[in-house]
């Protein structure tokens, strides 16, 4: 993002990324609790009105995505969750997440035997690479969906699916991957495609024009 700090400390509308993304669970009624892993040293955090909501639980982030979310899981066990109960990993970059969204990925799973995640079924032409650089083959988009979050699976399922991953050290690029990797098979929930992930400053330029109309 070329910041001074980290994406989620920068402003929109007057309020930092991270605010409005937690404004999008804090305001649902099923929300128990909220766990947020930042890194030990960071200064930002502690500014903010969210920092002393009672709801609101920080713990320590880890090297990785992966153990960022190991460690929230295992926190949800000391504040009262049960290995049954659903949890929804998201983004903290993610600030644009609709109610509509989050409703349906809560309506959609609330009996399905895994859990799934929020994705757009892919758009544009998708082209495989060779390792100089030219295209391999075209890839069939029917079949290829975005990952986006939330992610919504049980406590003990995914803290179960975590930390065998990380143990075997594999790879786990979102919570979805850790439950493939277990020999499950997530369910996609289709959901808007301006719930994006600020990444690059033209993501937060776009979203600031959206949300200016």
């Amino acid at each position: 993002m070329h910041a001074d700090r980290p994406k989620q400390y920068l402003l929109l509308g007057g309020r930092t990324i991270l605010e409005h993304t937690l404004d999008c669970f804090l305001d649902h009624p099923g929300l128990q609790a909220l766990v947020i892993s930042l890194a030990s040293d960071d200064p930002y955090w502690g500014k903010l009105s969210s920092s002393r909501n009672p709801r609101i639980h920080r713990v320590a982030g880890g090297q990785e995505r992966a153990d960022s979310v190991l460690n929230a899981l295992l926190a949800l066990e000391t504040y009262g969750a049960r290995m049954s109960d659903w949890v929804l990993v998201h983004d903290a970059a993610r600030p644009n997440l609709m109610r509509s969204d989050l409703d349906r990925l809560l309506q959609e799973l609330t009996d399905d035997p895994v859990g799934g995640l929020l994705a757009v079924p892919a758009r544009d032409t998708l082209k495989r690479s060779r390792v100089d650089g030219r295209v391999e083959a075209t890839v069939d988009r029917s079949v290829i969906w975005q990952a986006y979050t939330p992610q919504m699976f049980r406590l003990g399922m995914l803290q179960s699916a975590l930390s065998s991953a990380l143990s075997a050290g594999v790879s786990i690029t979102d919570e979805a991957s850790a439950l493939e990797w277990a020999g499950y098979a997530p369910r996609l929930i289709e959901g808007r495609a301006d719930n994006l992930k600020i990444t690059r400053p033209e993501d937060l330029q776009w979203l600031e024009k959206q949300w200016k109309q």
